[in-house]
């Protein structure tokens, strides 16, 4: 099995997260024996964010880390885990998870695909970028 990073990469639906962690310096950290749970914003998740706020977000990697360390939890939390109980994200911020019918999804965002198994953790695939309350993106 292998880390949260190499099983990112293997998926092939992350290219834009992995930018992202390894320009926020946060790459690193999830190569580390962990656990963490990290809900992962897919390649079409960040196509979804306005003109110009990925751009933005690059070139701030004080905001960008912040943003992508409130996706990802300490510990292992598995789909089956996740009701409606809050999570403490690595920001300080926390997550909040629901489930509708058969779905789950945390802050109100769905998780498309659940439990993808890593040796320091678990990846659970998001369809959207899941925003800190109160944060704002500019455009560049």
């Amino acid at each position: 099995m292998n880390s949260i990073i190499r099983t990112a990469i293997d998926a092939g639906k992350f290219t834009t997260l992995l930018s992202a962690l390894k320009a926020a310096s946060f790459t690193d950290t999830l190569r580390t024996t962990g656990p963490y749970t990290v809900f992962a914003p897919t390649d079409e998740a960040f196509k979804r964010l306005a003109p110009g706020e990925l751009d933005a977000l690059m070139k701030d990697t004080d905001r960008l880390y912040r943003v992508l360390a409130h996706h990802v939890v300490r510990g292992v939390v598995t789909a089956a885990e996740l009701t409606s109980a809050n999570m403490q994200t690595m920001a300080g911020t926390s997550l909040t998870a629901s489930r509708r019918g058969g779905d789950v999804f945390v802050n109100g965002v769905k998780i498309i695909q659940a439990d993808i198994a890593a040796e320091n953790g678990v990846i659970h695939m998001v369809h959207e970028v899941i925003l800190p309350l109160g944060t704002v993106l500019a455009a560049a």
